[in-house]
């Protein structure tokens, strides 16, 4: 058996020869094995984008309520415990490998992937800490990502856009299909994207559920600073903005106060709570400004339409004389869609390539830079090269913005010394 935290995770890369296995049978088999039935609120929360806000902002507010949370986020940035959290506190070493090693025992000849094995560790943690509410966030997909093994008491689906398409299709109804697989029959769905494909309605039908939609059953107004939230069981007026940057969050917090009305007598949770964790949530590169000179923003964007999204965010900044971008990304996602959503708010983009098995090199990325039309464009090895020639190169009140994957704005991070959240 391995020893250390280190040596686990280099096993679990290990056990299986694909890095993502869809299907739940092989995950199903080892839950039933090790007795993982929870017996406290899950929270399952999927989504193209927007699914880490929902989970922070869930986490915040129910721990401000007094309940002990467990919360099961990936990827992580700079160390593996950042995925699991209980009582908003990383998982020790000790307690990560202990879950690991039964686990381990417990599998037999049956393999899991990586994210299966550490999905089900999350599990183990909860269950022996006694946690009143779990919250899952979804790795890929719904349908059969290995957290729909454990069912939901309510499922959040926060928007849908393109990606994954080797996985889940290539159109937004496919994959809605998908990502509606986290619906569970007799409890409330609730849906975060006011553009509503059919396929969530029809799942949600088809499965018996009590689909709940921004827009209709639940929604917000924003003025002056604040904002208030209407839903099916009541409202909640005069709420801080979320500390999570982005026009944007308004959706996902409406979505998270949905979600609190359909667990309400299970796990009622008072106005100062709501406020109190939508002022502390904190969410590491989400538009993650770092003060200085230049400002150093963090974005882990890596689809057109998280990227939408930062550049939305970007435009509302104060204008400055030049925004330099350090880009790397993974060659199987739509870079060309990516670099069109940004190009009219980066002048110099300074690209590097990601030293993992479906990363782009920083020629790839450079070719679609240039096909884009979209500015100057300098390549380099490693986005630590890039992230000091940045800034070499900005002034004091240029802005210097890291994008593109989790692997590029975790090494940024490195190179910067910064902390996750």
């Amino acid at each position: 058996m391995p020893n250390t935290l280190a040596d686990w995770l280099t096993h679990l890369e290990s056990l299986h020869p694909k890095t993502i296995a869809l299907g739940l049978g092989r995950v199903a088999q080892v839950k039933q094995r090790l007795n993982l039935n929870p017996d406290f609120s899950v929270i399952v929360v999927g989504g193209t984008n927007g699914k880490g806000s929902v989970c922070a902002m869930l986490e915040a507010i129910l721990h401000a309520a007094g309940y002990k949370v467990g919360c099961y986020t990936s990827p992580h940035l700079l160390v593996y415990n950042e995925r699991v959290r209980i009582g908003k506190q990383q998982a020790s070493d000790v307690e990560l490998c202990e879950s690991f090693e039964k686990i381990e025992q417990a599998r037999g000849d049956i393999p899991l992937t990586y994210f299966e094995f550490g999905t089900l560790a999350a599990m183990q943690c909860f269950i022996s800490h006694k946690v009143d509410v779990a919250i899952l966030e979804v790795g890929l997909g719904g349908r059969l990502d290995a957290v729909n093994v454990f069912d939901a008491d309510c499922a959040v689906v926060t928007s849908i856009d393109i990606d994954h398409v080797d996985y889940l299709g290539d159109s937004r109804e496919q994959i809605a299909f998908e990502k509606a697989g986290i619906f569970r029959a007799g409890k409330v769905a609730v849906f975060g994207d006011p553009d509503m494909p059919q396929a969530i309605r029809t799942e949600a039908e088809r499965v018996g559920a009590e689909l709940r939609c921004i827009g209709s059953e639940f929604g917000f107004t924003s003025h002056q600073g604040q904002w208030d939230y209407r839903g099916r069981t009541g409202a909640r007026s005069a709420l801080p903005f979320p500390a999570l940057r982005g026009a944007f969050q308004l959706n996902n917090a409406s979505a998270v106060l949905a979600a609190l009305d359909a667990l309400k007598d299970k796990l009622p949770v008072s106005m100062e709570a709501v406020r109190r964790g939508l002022v502390e949530v904190t969410l590491s590169a989400r538009f993650q400004m770092v003060p200085g000179k230049p400002m150093l923003i963090l974005d882990v964007a890596h689809n057109p339409h998280a990227a939408r999204s930062l550049a939305q965010n970007l435009a509302a900044l104060p204008p400055c004389p030049k925004t330099y971008a350090v880009c790397a990304m993974l060659k199987d996602k739509d870079m060309a869609g990516v670099i069109d959503e940004l190009k009219a708010q980066v002048d110099v983009w300074l690209v590097a390539g990601i030293d993992a098995p479906r990363g782009a090199s920083a020629d790839e990325l450079a070719q679609v830079v240039q096909d884009a039309q979209a500015g100057e464009v300098l390549s380099f090895p490693t986005a630590t090269e890039a992230l000091h020639d940045a800034y070499n190169r900005a002034g004091e009140n240029d802005r210097i913005l890291a994008l593109g994957s989790f692997y590029t704005v975790a090494e940024v991070m490195r190179a910067r010394g910064l902390r996750s959240a």
